[in-house]
């Protein structure tokens, strides 16, 4: 192994290491979006009224029902 080696990184991960350099409150921020609209507490009991009230598709969609 050289004296002066050095591991490698991608054009990406410098990148990515430069931006949080430059914004140390990014991931914080993205952090704070996410919980915008995904980290919600799931209520169990109306998930599952949800999927009990779910009716069947038909096999084929766009064939018309006949009675």
């Amino acid at each position: 192994m050289p004296l002066f080696w050095k591991p490698y990184k991608s054009e990406v991960t410098q990148f990515i290491d430069e931006l949080k350099a430059k914004k140390p409150t990014l991931e914080q921020e993205q952090r704070d979006g996410r919980a915008l609209l995904w980290d919600k507490p799931v209520d169990r009991t109306a998930q599952a009224d949800y999927r009990a009230s779910r009716v069947a598709q038909q096999a084929y969609v766009y064939q018309t029902k006949s009675h």
